[in-house]
C-alpha cells in the first residue's frame, strides 16, 4: 500500500472517530483561539488530497510535494511551528476541519459564496480558470451549455461538481485527477471540469492522453485557504495572511508558481 493511500485511510478513521464523538480533536475547545491552540500543539495541521498535481501530489519517491505543500510549509515556518500534513479524500477535508481535526485546508480551494457562509478565508494567493475537458474525438460537447443531460467525473463537493450540475450534468464521484482523466478517455463519462493549470500539467506529463480542452470560464476563480469561522479564528487568519503577504513581497509566491505551473498564477 502506498504511503498516500495509507495516510488517507488513517485520516478517514480519525475523521470517523471525531465525528462519532462530536468533539474537536484539538488542543482546547471550539471557542479557544485557534492560533494559540496551534502554538500549544507546536504544529499546524493542514489537510489536502495529495492526489492533485501540481497542487498536492507524491513524487517518484512517494514524497508529498506540490505548490500547496510548500505554501503550507512556509505558513507553518512563519508561525514558528511544525507543518503536519494529513491527506484525505476531498469530501472529507472540510468535515475533518469542522470536527477540529485540521487547522487549515490547503488544496487549491476556490472562494465561493456558499463556502464563505461557513468558513473564514485567507486573502487569495492564486487565480485559476476552470476548463471543460472531453475525449479528443468527442464532437457533442463544445461549451458548458452542452453538458445538459451528460455525465461528468469530479470530486464530490468540489466547485467543479457544482458547476457541472449547474449546467445539467450528472456527476460521478472520483478520488484523483488521474482517475478522472481515465474515465473520460474510457468513455465512462462524457467530460470533466477542473483547474486549467492542473489539466495542462496532466497533458504535459501524459502527452498521448486522448483528451482535449473545449471550453474555459471567462473569469478566474480566487484560490484561498479556509479555516473554521468565528472570532477565535481571527488571529490564525491574520497569521496566514501575513505569511502570504511575505511570500508576495519576497518573491516566494511567484517563484513557487513558476516552479509548479510554469507560469505565475498568483496575481489577478
Amino acid at each position: 500500500m502506498k504511503k498516500g493511500t495509507r495516510m488517507k485511510k488513517i485520516a478517514s478513521l480519525l475523521l470517523a472517530a471525531a465525528l462519532l464523538l462530536s468533539v474537536p480533536v484539538s488542543c482546547g475547545g471550539k471557542n479557544d483561539d485557534l492560533l494559540e491552540n496551534v502554538r500549544k500543539k507546536g504544529k499546524l495541521t493542514i489537510a489536502m488530497e495529495g492526489t492533485w498535481a501540481p497542487w498536492t501530489y507524491h513524487d517518484e519517491s512517494d514524497k508529498l510535494v506540490g505548490f500547496d505543500v510548500e505554501i503550507g510549509q512556509y505558513i507553518a515556518d512563519s508561525i514558528g511551528v511544525e507543518a503536519d500534513f494529513v491527506e484525505g479524500e476531498w469530501d472529507g477535508l472540510f468535515a475533518g476541519m469542522d470536527a477540529g481535526l485540521y487547522d487549515l485546508v490547503i488544496n487549491g480551494v476556490d472562494s465561493t459564496p456558499e463556502r464563505a457562509e461557513k468558513y473564514d478565508f485567507s486573502e487569495p494567493y492564486a487565480y485559476i480558470h476552470t476548463v471543460l475537458v472531453t475525449h479528443k474525438d468527442n464532437t457533442d460537447i463544445t461549451s458548458f451549455e452542452d453538458l445538459k443531460g451528460k455525465t461528468t467525473a469530479n470530486s464530490i463537493g468540489s466547485t467543479y461538481m457544482e458547476l457541472g450540475e449547474k449546467y445539467g450534468a450528472t456527476v460521478k464521484g472520483v478520488d484523483s485527477l488521474g482517475e478522472t482523466m481515465q474515465m473520460v478517455m474510457a468513455g465512462r463519462v462524457d467530460a470533466t471540469l477542473n483547474a486549467e493549470v492542473s489539466v495542462l500539467d496532466y497533458m504535459k506529463e501524459q502527452p498521448d492522453a486522448a483528451i482535449k480542452i473545449v471550453a474555459s470560464t471567462e473569469e478566474a476563480n480566487q484560490v484561498v485557504i479556509p479555516m473554521r469561522k468565528g472570532k477565535n479564528s481571527d488571529s490564525l487568519r491574520a497569521a496566514v495572511n501575513e505569511a502570504i503577504a511575505k511570500m508576495r513581497e519576497d518573491g516566494t509566491l511567484s517563484a513557487l508558481s513558476e516552479k509548479y505551473f510554469g507560469s505565475d498564477i498568483t496575481n489577478p
